[in-house]
């Protein structure tokens, strides 16, 4: 066989063999790759589905839980006429004649009765019950559990079943219809939930800390303000949001211990059930102005509740 004709068979014999992946796909296979095997496109179709179902589930439950707020806020914003009107309107003319009538009658007052009485009792709780769960934690004493239970269990008793020692020692001491009487009682049960919450925390802090800290000359305080409490400020926000949450949405106790100068918020919006009838649109507003500030307070905060209540769970 001749030069010429061995040169035009290699010549055809690698035109003849198959090209290569750079070769099939040229420069824009290169670049963006082969394309999405088919076998992968309905487990990509599902993801995006079972997503679009989540978030769909999310904001029907949203809706449900805000349903009664929401109802409450519309209703507060609505004339007499529109609130009685059958069926119930959705599309109204907003008014706020209830708003100015309930900041114009004694509601003012009660409001920042709750105001005051709910920041001092979370201050004074957590002022008090902080440092006792960290001797609770730290301590070392063997009936450690026991003594916490014994705390919590202040909680564990119905309402009522204080009412009438309180009232019968308030009566004979000056307290009744007084803050003072309230920041009392509410700090009495507020402090056990204070100290059985930040036990917890505490536990969840490394005790090694503490030894290193020791070890270069720290003592008890300064371990527990440098390094347990910034720590655990998560724990923190959790306890006292719970313990501003209980004070200021209580009814009970409110109800019965005062009369006209210590009435909170709760207690007031029941003023406006009178005996001329009920004031439905005056009730929808105090009721919102009562459940806006927790709301806003609990949406501002709501980073370092999820990070507090899961904390305290896990330990070591």
């Amino acid at each position: 066989m001749s030069e010429r004709s061995r040169s035009a068979t290699g010549s055809t014999g690698a035109s003849a063999h198959p090209p290569g992946r750079s070769e099939r796909w040229g420069a824009w296979g290169a670049i963006s790759g082969p394309p999405t095997p088919p076998s992968r496109r309905p487990a990509a179709r599902r993801g995006r589905r079972q997503r679009f179902l989540a978030h769909l589930l999310a904001v029907v439950l949203l809706l449900l839980v805000s349903a009664p707020f929401l109802w409450l806020l519309g209703m507060s914003l609505k004339s007499n006429a529109d609130i009685f009107a059958m069926p119930p309107r959705l599309l109204f003319r907003p008014t706020a004649e209830h708003y100015v009538a309930v900041w114009h009658s004694e509601f003012p007052r009660a409001l920042w009765n709750s105001t005051v009485v709910s920041v001092l009792t979370t201050g004074l709780a957590m002022l008090i019950g902080v440092p006792g769960a960290f001797a609770l934690s730290r301590g070392g004493v063997r009936a450690t559990g026991r003594i916490s239970l014994w705390i919590l269990a202040t909680r564990m008793a119905p309402p009522i079943a204080f009412t009438l020692p309180f009232f019968l020692i308030y009566r004979h001491v000056g307290l009744l219809d007084t803050r003072t009487g309230l920041v009392l009682i509410y700090l009495t049960f507020n402090l056990s939930l204070v100290v059985w919450m930040m036990r917890s925390f505490f536990d969840a802090t490394a005790r090694s800390l503490d030894e290193a800290a020791w070890i270069d000359g720290a003592g008890i305080w300064d371990t527990f303000l440098r390094i347990n409490l910034p720590l655990a400020a998560p724990g923190l926000a959790a306890t006292a949001v719970f313990c501003f949450l209980f004070s200021w949405n209580d009814f009970f106790f409110a109800l019965i211990l005062t009369r006209t100068r210590a009435v909170t918020a709760p207690v007031a919006v029941v003023n406006f059930l009178n005996y001329e009838g009920w004031e439905w649109g005056k009730i929808a507003a105090a009721g919102t102005m009562v459940m806006l500030p927790v709301l806003v307070f609990s949406v501002l905060v709501r980073r370092y509740l999820v990070r507090g209540l899961t904390a305290g769970a896990i330990k070591g």
